[in-house]
Order: structure tokens, then sequence, then C-alpha cells
């Protein structure tokens, strides 16, 4: 994570195309080797920073109050996390609009980006298999949950496919969520507006799963087969 925020100071202060690995390593206080180690560009060095925003929100679906519907632990999410202040710090975001700005003009950077979106969908598809789990299998839900991402870094070992443990509709929801909020993050960047207020990401989150409000997010615990 260090090597990541020098690479990202870097990028913002003086661009992407400007900035070397070997300049990353020397802001980091490290040996090019070391970079190597971690990274295999440049461009992978901020796939930590993009990656702790998703992973804050798919915490904070975790510990949304078990009461709430899906939506509305979606929504929980998007208030704690995406309210500069509250998950995210305003002068964070500002860097957050610089790192997907040139996600979207770098395609390197931008296959960075997809690649950690494409995670966090799979991290919250388990993570709502896990809430909606009966209250007396929590532990086997978070167990298949725990098994479903160990066979998936074991198959992209071996390229061996094998069934996944979290259910097609599932994995379907987590994408549309993912979408929703994805949406208004990259969507909030190409502007000059403001973190907070009516035109911020969190605004701009919460009005797209208004949107999807008669999509049919599942309520119960997933049925056997299904």
């Amino acid at each position: 994570m260090e090597i990541a925020r020098a690479a990202a100071a870097l990028f913002v202060r003086q661009g992407l195309r400007g900035t070397r690995a070997e300049d990353i390593a020397q802001a980091a206080g490290i040996a090019p080797r070391t970079f190597y180690r971690y990274f295999a560009s440049k461009e992978e060095a901020v796939a930590p920073l993009y990656a702790a925003g998703a992973e804050l929100c798919i915490q904070a679906v975790r510990d949304a109050p078990p009461g709430l519907s899906v939506p509305e632990a979606l929504r929980h999410a998007v208030e704690y996390t995406l309210s500069p202040g509250v998950g995210v710090s305003a002068a964070s975001w500002e860097w957050v609009r610089t790192l997907i700005r040139l996600a979207d003009a770098s395609p390197a950077l931008g296959k960075v980006w997809a690649e950690v979106c494409r995670m966090s969908e799979s991290a919250l598809a388990e993570t709502l298999a896990e809430r909606l789990a009966p209250a007396d299998s929590g532990e086997a839900a978070a167990s298949a949950a725990h098994r479903d991402s160990a066979e998936r870094a074991e198959s992209a070992e071996d390229n061996v496919a094998r069934p996944p443990a979290v259910p097609p509709h599932l994995r379907l929801t987590a994408a549309v969520a993912g979408a929703a909020i994805r949406v208004a993050v990259e969507s909030w960047a190409t502007t000059t507006y403001p973190p907070t207020g009516p035109d911020g990401p969190a605004t701009l989150a919460l009005r797209n799963l208004t949107a999807l409000e008669n999509y049919a997010w599942p309520e119960t615990s997933p049925s056997p087969g299904s």
C-alpha cells in the first residue's frame, strides 16, 4: 500500500506518462527490483488503492444491520463509503477523481481498474450470500464463500474450471449493484463537482440504486439448486 500511495501521488502530480516505475520506487524508498517483486508495471502499482475503496464498501455491506434488505444494505454502504469525511476524506476523493480519469485515458491503467471492479463484484456476491444465508447456517455460508475464493485462486493456477459456490442470481445482483456504484463514481470523476452535495458520488450512486428499485433484489436465502 505504501508503494501504491507513492505511485498515486506521482500520477496525480506529474501524470502517468511522466512517471516511471523507477520514480515510484524512489518515492517509496525501495529499490526498483523490489518494486517489480510486487508489481509487473507502474500501472499495477495503484491497484491496491482502487481495491481499498471497493473493500470498504463491501465491508460496509457486511456490517450493515442484519434486518436491512439487500437494497437497504447497499444504500447503507454507499452512504458510509462514498460520503467524504465518513469512509474516505474529501482530499482523498480528489485523488480518486484523478486516478479514475487516468484509467479512462490509459488502456493499461483502465485494464487494472476493470480487473479490480471484476474482483470486487465477486467479493460482493460472496458477502450477499453470507447475509442471505439462514441464521443457523452462517458458518456454512462463510465457509462456502471462503472455499469459493480458494477454489478460484487454485483454478487460476491450474486452469481447471470449478463450480462456483455463490449462485448465479447473486452474482448477477452483485454485478448490477457494482455497476450502479461504479458508473456513479466514474460519472462524477468526469466533472469538476465537489465530492459532496447533489452531484457527489454518493448522491449519484444512491440515485442509480433508486432507479433499480424494480430490480428483483433477493430477499430470502437462496433455494437449493438455484
